[in-house]
């Protein structure tokens, strides 16, 4: 292998590697927690149906996506804690709703189902038009200079 670039301007392999090598020095455990929490929040709305594609929706997908949030919240950093702890709620609201609208996507267990947010009362009428799920969509979210 040559460390000449390959394509006009393109970097070579070891050109490539070596970058990597020194973009993996400089990143933190931290980093690659945080990271791993933003992807599953937005996958998980994404699987609730919030990116307003239908064919996308996997309720048990998302229930697993929520559950890692859950899991990887404790690690973090408390400004990060604190700044996580709101999409996890509105995704856990989401998820009860359209769990609670699928009896085959409550097969599991109850303790494997995420918990709603206390404040989500039984008897409130579940928002459904296409403003809410567009309000809803807009919240996905992303940590503050991403």
């Amino acid at each position: 292998m040559t460390d000449e670039p390959t394509q006009a301007g393109q970097p070579s392999e070891e050109e490539l590697r070596a970058a990597l090598e020194e973009q993996m020095k400089r990143i933190t455990v931290k980093d690659v927690l945080l990271q791993t929490v933003i992807t599953l929040i937005n996958v998980s709305a994404r699987k609730l149906g919030l990116a307003g594609d239908e064919n996308e929706k996997d309720i048990e997908q998302a229930r697993q996506g929520i559950e890692g949030v859950r899991a990887l919240v404790p690690l973090l950093p408390p400004e990060e804690q604190t700044a996580v702890r709101e999409p996890l709620s509105q995704l856990q609201m989401v998820y009860a709703r359209e769990a609670g609208a699928r009896p085959e996507a409550g097969a599991g267990r109850p303790e494997e189902q995420p918990s709603a947010p206390e404040e989500q009362s039984p008897t409130s009428d579940p928002p459904t038009s296409d403003d809410e799920r567009a309000k809803a969509r807009s919240k996905i979210w992303t940590p503050p200079g991403t």
